[in-house]
């Protein structure tokens, strides 16, 4: 197995992007907490597609999705499917620029899929969470990123927390 990243410094990309693209997409300032997002709750997902094995989910309120939607487009009144197409352009930017990081830390270009829209938390199938970063906004309204690896068959006892490539 090739590793390309540790943990922490995934995290700290992450974190950075996270931040970034919500305040230049979005107006909004997100903080760091440990207080997940209740409520009525959207799931954003992708998978990387070659690169790398792992995938990312968005968890949010819908009223903040909503807000930063409103910001973006600069719209008072949303329809259901600005939401979405908003929601799933937001991660789309995201995830690129996760992509970009990603290639200047490892040289190893990443590619996602589309991203795909679920109301509630999504779980996927055969991931195990490797690590949540979790947002709050001004409004007390929250946003978690989940990054998952693929479940292990066995337990190999290599070195923790790295990000896997994918050949």
């Amino acid at each position: 197995m090739d590793t390309a990243m540790e943990q922490q410094k995934l995290e700290e990309m992450l974190d950075r992007a996270v931040r970034e693209v919500t305040r230049r997409t979005a107006g909004v300032e997100l903080f760091k907490t440990q207080e997940p997002p209740s409520g009525d709750l959207c799931t954003v997902y992708i998978t990387f597609k070659n690169g790398f094995q792992s995938s990312l989910t968005l968890w949010g309120n819908i009223s903040l999705l909503a807000r930063m939607a409103r910001s973006a487009l600069r719209e008072e009144h949303l329809t259901r499917q600005d939401l979405e197409d908003f929601s799933k352009e937001y991660f789309n930017i995201l995830c690129g620029k996760i992509a970009a990081l990603l290639f200047q830390a490892t040289k190893v270009p990443a590619r996602f899929s589309v991203p795909a829209l679920y109301q509630g938390r999504f779980e996927p199938e055969g991931r195990s969470r490797q690590f949540v970063l979790t947002y709050m906004d001004d409004q007390r309204q929250g946003v978690q990123l989940v990054h998952h690896v693929p479940n292990r068959r066995h337990d190999d006892n290599e070195a923790e927390n790295l990000y896997e490539r994918g050949d």
